[in-house]
C-alpha cells in the first residue's frame, strides 16, 4: 500500500532576478513499510525532493498524498501539526539543543504538540532505549560521541511513533563505522518496526542497505534500482 504518492511534482525557485527549476514533474510512489534512499550529484534536487514530499516546502505544481492527505491543501498549522503527530527528521547536523539532555531533546516534540510532561518523558526514554541510549539520557549533546548524538537524533524521530521518517544526509558527519553503525539502525527500525525511511544520500553504503534507490539529475528521477 502507497504511503508517499507524489504526481508531477514542479518547484521552482524564483529570486526575482533568477528562476531555477529544482524539480521538473516527479512522479515518485513509496510503499509503506520500504526504506528507500534519494541519490544524486550535488545541487540535482534531492533535498528539494525531500522537502516537497514532507510539506516543509510549497510546491510551485503537482501532488503530494501522505497516507491518502493531501499535505499541501492544509492551512500552515494544520501541516505543522500534521508534521509533529505523523512525520520524523533525521538531519546530517544533529541539531540538538546543546542546553538540553538527551532525554530533553528527545521528548521536546511531543512537550510542543501539547503531550503532558510525564508521558513526553516516559516515550522519550523508550525512543531512547530503542536506539541503545537509554543509559545516556541523562548527558548533553557535548558528553556524547557523533554516532552517539545521531541516535539520540533518530530517537526524537522515532518519539511520536511517525508513519514516515525523512532523513537527509543522516550519516553525512560520520566517519565510515559509525555511519554503517547509524543505518544499520535505521535498517533494524524499518524491518522490525515497519517504519518507513525516506533517505537523501550521497553514500553508496546507506544506498545499498535500502530496499530501492532513486537516482536523481537536473531535477528529474533518472533511474530507480531495487536492491
Amino acid at each position: 500500500m502507497a504511503i508517499i504518492e507524489a504526481k508531477a511534482v514542479f518547484k521552482t525557485y524564483d529570486t526575482g532576478k533568477v528562476k531555477v527549476e529544482a524539480l521538473k514533474g516527479v512522479d515518485l510512489i513509496v510503499e509503506k513499510g520500504e526504506m528507500m534512499a534519494i541519490m544524486g550529484p550535488s545541487g540535482c534536487g534531492k533535498t528539494t525532493m525531500l522537502n516537497c514530499l514532507s510539506g516543509l516546502d510549497d510546491l510551485t505544481g503537482g501532488t503530494v498524498l501522505l497516507d491518502g492527505k493531501n499535505v499541501h491543501a492544509m492551512k500552515d498549522d494544520e501541516r505543522t501539526t500534521y508534521r509533529a503527530q505523523k512525520m520524523g527528521f533525521i538531519f546530517q547536523n544533529f541539531n540538538l539543543l546543546p542546553v538540553l539532555t538527551a532525554a530533553e531533546n528527545v521528548e521536546l516534540p511531543l512537550l510542543l504538540v501539547g503531550v503532558s510532561m510525564k508521558d513526553a518523558r516516559e516515550k522519550a526514554v523508550k525512543a531512547l532505549a530503542l536506539v541503545g541510549m537509554e543509559d545516556r539520557k541523562d548527558h548533553k549533546p557535548a558528553e556524547l560521541s557523533g554516532g552517539q548524538q545521531q541516535r539520540v537524533t533518530i530517537a526524537r524521530s522515532l518519539v511520536n511513533e511517525p508513519a514516515i521518517v525523512w532523513a537527509d544526509e543522516p550519516t553525512g558527519n560520520l566517519d565510515t563505522e559509525k555511519s554503517a553503525e547509524v543505518i544499520g539502525l535505521m535498517s533494524t527500525l524499518n524491518k522490525e518496526k515497519g517504519l518507513t525511511f525516506v533517505i537523501v544520500t550521497h553514500d553508496p553504503g546507506v544506498g545499498k542497505r535500502c530496499q530501492r534507490i532513486v537516482e536523481m539529475q537536473n531535477g528529474l528521477i533518472l533511474r530507480e534500482v531495487r536492491n
